[in-house]
């Protein structure tokens, strides 16, 4: 028999677990937490997620590749997730909409990939043990310095502590007037005067910002680090919060001033993922890194108001401590897999958030009620 291919791809846990595979697009190596994500489909929208900066993402489901990538479904400019993990080697590309295949698109982008990985133990892992630091490693010889990558792992500091936001945010403000794609048209250009919302940009995903336009918002996008003066100096009917990475409590040493700004104003304020936690903390809340977070488009959420069950994306490592929530706040949804927060409202005010992603439509249409209950608040202070 000849001999076995050498391994191309190394993924280093920091406990000295070594997964060998063949590597794909970019060469090099990166440092990350290793985090796993349960969709079948909209690997390109993930690795283009803000909110998946500072992590490699491991794919349980094994067809990757299949619909290739195509500059529609970007949800930021460049790939921001660090790596990809997938047990097989990305498949030819099938789909209509495809205008480039996966590998090729990793490397353009510097982004490493690796297959032929044990998906399902190397999950398992991480649920048992919680979301690794890891190094992962593309040599197209096979050559890989398993100690030093080990070491990297352990040396790397993680999530906690570290403020992402400011590495992903827009460099300055800009307008948004694109709305959600639909057949056959596509993505059509929203016309005219809508209703004023300033969007707080700590990671913004582009299909949020096109389910505000939908919506009838007329957006207005600023990077995160905006103060309060400069948000209501936009004269907005109501303030977006977006998604983000990293660990909130670092963000919110200059988001929460902000917020708590904002609320002082009684405007009608939404916040999505990062967003909501952005919120929680600018009302006394705290929040805590989970075990392994929620990755996945296959998340029960339970409305706690309705009884109505959705079925959410999710992607967040940090969660809400809901036992730390004020007095006059409700919490108004919860996942079903674990029962952590995932929504609140202030009472008897048009402020509310939820942990998860209404945008990314896996239900597929189970959470746009939140956009338009955005605009309806803000109607209703137009009209009083």
């Amino acid at each position: 028999m000849p001999p076995s291919p050498k391994p191309t791809a190394c993924l280093a846990l920091a406990d000295g677990t070594i997964f060998y595979g063949k590597g794909f697009g970019a060469t090099g190596e990166t440092v990350a937490e290793l985090c796993f994500n349960t969709a079948m489909t909209g690997y390109q929208e993930i690795m283009t997620d803000p909110s998946y900066a500072g992590q490699v993402v491991t794919f349980t489901f094994p067809h990757v590749g299949n619909v290739g990538v195509n500059l529609e479904d970007d949800e930021a400019n460049e790939p921001v997730a660090a790596g990809m993990v997938v047990k097989w080697d990305p498949t030819e590309p099938s789909s209509w909409r495809a205008t480039e295949e996966l590998t090729g698109w990793m490397t353009a982008r510097g982004r490493i990939g690796i297959g032929g990985i044990d998906t399902r133990r190397l999950t398992r892992a991480i649920r048992q043990q919680g979301a690794p630091h890891v190094a992962l490693a593309h040599d197209p010889s096979g050559n890989f310095d398993i100690g030093a990558l080990v070491a990297k792992a352990r040396a790397w500091k993680g999530l906690v502590g570290l403020d992402l936001a400011k590495d992903v945010t827009c460099a300055q403000s800009y307008r948004w007037n694109e709305m959600r794609w639909a057949w056959p048209e596509g993505y059509k250009t929203r016309e005219g005067a809508g209703l004023r919302v300033v969007a707080v940009d700590y990671g913004a995903k582009r299909n949020i910002l096109r389910c505000l336009a939908s919506a009838g918002c007329e957006v207005t996008v600023l990077p995160a680090t905006a103060t309060a003066e400069e948000v209501l100096a936009l004269n907005p009917e109501g303030v977006f919060l977006s998604n983000g990475p990293g660990d909130p409590a670092a963000t919110g040493a200059y988001a929460v001033p902000m917020i708590q700004g904002i609320l002082a104003r009684d405007l009608p304020l939404f916040g999505i993922c990062l967003g909501h936690q952005m919120l929680a903390l600018a009302l006394g809340a705290r929040t805590v890194k989970m075990n392994h977070g929620h990755h996945g488009a296959n998340h029960p959420v339970k409305d706690l108001e309705t009884g109505k069950v959705e079925i959410t994306s999710m992607n967040h490592g940090f969660t809400v401590d809901s036992q730390t929530l004020p007095k006059g706040v409700v919490e108004t949804h919860v996942s079903l897999f674990d029962g952590s927060n995932c929504g609140i409202r202030i009472a008897d005010r048009p402020v509310f958030s939820v942990q998860y992603h209404p945008e990314a439509s896996p239900g597929p249409q189970d959470s746009y009620y939140l956009f338009e209950r955005f605009a309806e608040a803000m109607r209703a202070r137009r009209a009083a």
